[in-house]
């Protein structure tokens, strides 16, 4: 089987959607699955990967990488790839489309159809009551109602990651087929994660031992100012807890954010490290005692995966998927999003180290056997041969 995936970015710094899409791929290849990935040269707001790589296929772990140059940051409108799916979407046997609301998901939707290739339609729930209102709310009711929703209509069916993502979309009444296939995590680079010393050399601020950890895009939807403030009120603040805030966003939010927590007075308690990939990710994993994802919309939730598979206690919130459902199975905290609901449950666990223990190993037993990448290809593969019926 030859399957195409198209995404308007592979930046990582576009966070969960960016970064899990190379372990799909990946996972698919490993049952045999013929995977090509096409996207922008997008490498995050106003920027570009190098030149040179927009120049034909890139050979990965198994899969194939294809970027094409972007002409624009809205929308990241980039005709090259337009004319490439047009010519291209009939040699896969399916096409599977990870975002709405974007040129290239719409430019990979319609060439599909026209070339009678069944495709599936992944919305990074954008689809929810959440991003519908609070992003671009008039322009995507507009391209909605005239240019997506006739596209959906028309998908062999939509995935959802989660069954909370697919009882919202439900409300928008898409004729295509839902189906909920969690998301998976390769858990085999978080096996053996780097030494805490290794972050602690960069930021020896978080050498205390006593870290909480925000991992994750510095975004209005997930919850910074509710953390800060929270913080700020909690005892662990006081008591020598440090937050570690790791990611990055738009500058003039982050140092809005960081205003925030200058006026509450908790400057020296809150570490910036900017954005982290690759080794100094899970280095600040290891370094860190507790998780806390305060989002008030996630479709699924990568980076609270993350941190349950290493065996980190987590706090999150109802609004993220991965959250209700781990809750369930007494392996995340849930809290409510008030900033004394969240400090108290931060106290709760920065003050019972047992606890800890116990929620983080229910934590990593849930994440590997219900969330790995293996069992994510598996479901998709079955996805994929039902839609060629």
């Amino acid at each position: 089987m030859k399957v195409l995936h198209v995404i308007p970015s592979l930046s990582p710094s576009q966070g969960g959607p960016s970064l899990v899409l190379p372990v799909m791929a990946g996972a698919l290849a490993e049952r045999g699955i013929q995977v090509d990935v096409v996207t922008t040269d997008d490498d995050g707001r106003g920027r570009r990967v190098p030149c040179g790589v927009t120049e034909g296929w890139q050979e990965r772990d198994g899969w194939r990488l294809r970027m094409f140059p972007k002409q624009t940051e809205f929308y990241k409108v980039s005709m090259p790839l337009r004319r490439w799916l047009r010519g291209h979407a009939a040699d896969y046997d399916v096409v599977h489309v990870h975002a709405v609301f974007s040129f290239a998901s719409s430019a990979a939707c319609a060439a599909a159809r026209a070339a009678g290739v069944p495709f599936i339609v992944r919305p990074l729930g954008v689809l929810n009551a959440w991003g519908m209102q609070n992003r671009r709310r008039w322009v995507k009711a507009l391209s909605f109602r005239w240019l997506d929703k006739p596209l959906l209509d028309a998908a062999a069916a939509i995935h959802f990651t989660s069954q909370a993502e697919a009882d919202e979309a439900a409300e928008l009444s898409i004729r295509a087929r839902p189906v909920v296939i969690p998301l998976g995590t390769d858990l085999r680079c978080l096996d053996a994660l780097p030494p805490p010393s290794s972050f602690h050399d960069s930021h020896p601020a978080a050498s205390g031992g006593r870290n909480f950890l925000f991992l994750s895009r510095i975004d209005p939807k997930k919850g910074l100012e509710l953390l800060l403030d929270a913080f700020a009120a909690s005892r662990a603040g006081r008591q020598g807890w440090l937050l570690v805030v790791a990611g990055a966003g738009d500058k003039p939010y982050e140092d809005a954010l960081k205003e925030r927590a200058r006026a509450s007075g908790i400057s020296d308690r809150v570490l910036w490290t900017g954005f982290l990939e690759g080794a100094q990710r899970l280095a600040a994993l290891a370094a860190c005692q507790v998780f806390v994802l305060p989002s008030s919309s996630e479709n699924f939730g990568v980076a609270l995966l993350e941190a349950m598979a290493v065996g980190l206690p987590c706090i999150s919130t109802e609004g993220v998927a991965l959250a209700r459902e781990a809750a369930a199975a007494q392996a995340v905290l849930l809290t409510g999003r008030t900033a004394p609901e969240l400090a108290a449950t931060m106290d709760r666990l920065a003050g019972d180290a047992a606890e800890r223990e116990a929620l983080g190993r229910r934590a990593s037993q849930l994440a590997r056997s219900a969330y790995s990448a293996q069992a994510m290809a598996a479901a998709l593969e079955n996805l994929y041969q039902q839609s060629r019926k």
